[in-house]
């Protein structure tokens, strides 16, 4: 089992957007110098709290300051975006991390973001297909390029020069293009299938209970043997929330408080969830359950793994056998309410934690 990061990040709305900012990349360069073998970052445009507005921005900041880590969108939301400037903007960032890149794409899930871009109401699953379609297509075929389609229409015909460079577009360092990546964030997602047999891999996300996120890998295996391919659970990703701390009881105290960083994140994402009018059964172990009793500690208590190097092992271990097996476990980035711990949480991961995991299971 490989390590790797994914953050969104989620910060309380009162921290200074500067340090923040300064706060994300620390993350990612410590998690460069420990091994991580690859991170994601997260974008939003209308967000206090989750302050990364463009991910490809912020992995160009990084491009020079990492040496081994692949860097990934977690995700560029792609109907917020035109398909071009997506597609040359990859391919750049491709370049500048000499083929470390992975590129996440998704539909996008904050909904100010949707009505600040104008398609709060639109089909954004349609407008995601259109557009993906139209970024491997200009990485791809050749200027002037003629793709038509509902929501966008691609051309340089009228204007392009290619003596001078003129209208043609940048093709990505990998070829064809990077590998592509998709996080399913609903039980049973039927995107996996349709995701799996065109290719791409799976992150299953945090606030998944693990017995709605077991439900994803016979997603992808439906998906790879609709087309012939053999699905491989070593392209698997699951990111979860996890605090290591030297004893349990530091570790109780700074992932379990509900006024503490980890109990911010929670807290955010259920708020959304029910303003938005969305169920709250993607965070229920059983469904029966009334909603009232989808709380703050209870998530805390579900979702995030956290404790001395033994009892993490233990219960990594445990999900694993819950789920199944999977190539990568993300380890999730939240706030950094204490630097010193956030970071030493970190080390005792990639030092201890997973050297352990590994050996346990061969």
């Amino acid at each position: 089992m490989r390590l790797g990061f994914f953050t969104m990040p989620m910060h309380p709305p009162g921290r200074n957007v500067t340090e923040t900012l300064k706060e994300d990349r620390a993350a990612i360069l410590l998690a460069d110098r420990l091994g991580y073998r690859e991170a994601f970052i997260g974008e939003h445009t209308t967000d206090r709290c989750e302050t990364i507005a463009s991910c490809l921005a912020f992995i160009a900041s990084l491009a020079s300051e990492t040496t081994q880590i692949k860097l990934g969108s977690g995700t560029v939301n792609l109907p917020n975006n035109h398909p071009a400037q997506v597609a040359a903007t990859v391919a750049m960032v491709d370049h500048l991390l000499e083929g470390r890149f992975l590129f996440g794409i998704g539909p996008g899930g904050l909904r100010s973001d949707m009505e600040m871009l104008g398609n709060l109401d639109a089909d954004r699953n349609a407008m995601f297909v259109e557009a993906i379609d139209h970024i491997i297509a200009l990485w791809t075929v050749d200027a002037p390029y003629q793709r038509k389609g509902k929501y966008w229409n691609l051309t340089t015909e009228r204007t392009l020069l290619p003596e001078a460079g003129q209208g043609v577009m940048l093709k990505p360092y990998q070829q064809p293009h990077p590998p592509i990546v998709v996080t399913a964030v609903v039980p049973h997602s039927k995107g996996l299938a349709a995701a799996s047999a065109r290719g791409w891999q799976a992150i299953t996300a945090n606030f998944l209970q693990p017995v709605w996120a077991a439900t994803h890998w016979p997603q992808v295996e439906q998906g790879c043997a609709a087309v012939g391919r053999r699905a491989d659970r070593d392209h698997w990703r699951i990111c979860k929330s996890v605090f290591v701390a030297d004893d349990d009881a530091s570790a109780r105290r700074y992932a379990r408080d509900p006024d503490g960083p980890y109990g911010f994140y929670y807290w955010n994402l259920l708020t959304k969830r029910k303003s938005s009018g969305g169920s709250v059964d993607i965070f229920k172990r059983d469904l029966s359950m009334p909603d009232a009793a989808v709380t703050v500690e209870y998530l805390l208590d579900t979702l995030v793994i956290c404790g001395s190097v033994e009892h993490v092992v233990e219960q990594i271990l445990a999900f694993r056998e819950s789920v199944g097996d999977f190539g990568t476990l993300l380890y999730a980035g939240h706030d950094w309410a204490d630097v010193a711990l956030a970071q030493r949480s970190m080390t005792l991961m990639a030092e201890q934690v997973m050297p352990r995991v590994n050996a346990a299971i061969g």
